[in-house]
């Protein structure tokens, strides 16, 4: 099965406009942008046939085309990363079995966390998309707590059911648990990591659907599956020691490169 991996990026963020060509120095001081970290993520990825940008931004065209990347041109009319990817594959010809939306803001995603994506999706036939979830620790926990009393936006987290059928996203902090945890020990909260593997029929059909009220409120772009009564299988990857973070605000910049740093990553 030949799986496309394909990076969204537009510049017009609301919450951090510009943010693909934020530039993050690594751990020996050498800086790369966003987009090229987030390209070089999916390059690590086995069993990847092909990895492109799709943005409808000149300057993040001519800044992944210096780096070695091929660059799908997308129109600035599409609403969320998920719709950006489904215009690069039609823009492609088409032919792939699985597309991979790798989201252009997360740049510390381990080669396995899309490699098991594929391999859930691949598994699961009566599934349209697979995503991935990572447990977090108390320490991953009382971070998002933190940054929701701070009123920023930390992560999104899922709940799921029976088969890791999804049950919904939020941007909240989900299930509540009502209790406090360790650094090290597990929660059951599950960070919900913005990476997608489709069936290349639903991902071209998702365009056409209306944006449903969940959706409107969270501002997460799976929920539309899960509106219009679609299968979403989450996925339980393991960190294997490796920190994990998306770059959602200004305030992530650091808090990155503290990472990148910590894991010896240049």
């Amino acid at each position: 099965m030949s799986v496309l991996i394909v990076i969204p990026a537009r510049f017009a963020s609301t919450r951090y406009p510009g943010k693909p060509l934020v530039s993050l120095r690594g751990a020996h001081g050498q800086a790369r942008t966003l987009i090229r970290r987030s390209w070089e993520a999916a390059r690590a990825v086995k069993g990847a046939d092909r990895v492109v940008v799709a943005t409808d931004d000149d300057r993040i065209r001519t800044e992944a085309e210096g780096f070695g990347a091929e660059v799908v041109m997308t129109s600035p009319a599409c609403r969320n990363g998920t719709e950006r990817c489904a215009e690069a594959h039609a823009a492609l010809g088409g032919g792939h079995d699985i597309v991979v939306n790798l989201q252009g803001d997360a740049p510390l995603t381990p080669h396995w966390f899309v490699e098991d994506l594929v391999a859930g999706l691949r598994g699961d036939p009566g599934a349209d998309i697979a995503t991935p979830v990572l447990r977090c620790d108390g320490r991953a926990l009382n971070g998002f707590l933190a940054d929701r009393r701070a009123g920023r936006v930390g992560g999104t987290t899922a709940v799921f059911g029976e088969g890791g059928r999804a049950l919904y996203f939020s941007k909240e902090v989900i299930p509540y648990t009502g209790r406090t945890y360790a650094d090290e020990e597990a929660t059951p909260v599950f960070h919900h990591v913005g990476v997608y593997a489709f069936r290349p029929a639903a991902l071209t059909a998702y365009p056409g659907w209306d944006i449903g009220p969940l959706e409107t409120l969270e501002g997460l772009e799976q929920l539309r599956f899960l509106e219009q009564g679609r299968p979403v299988l989450c996925v339980e990857v393991e960190a294997r020691g490796r920190q994990f973070w998306e770059l959602n605000n200004p305030e992530d910049v650091a808090r990155i490169e503290a990472m990148l740093a910590a894991m010896g990553i240049a």
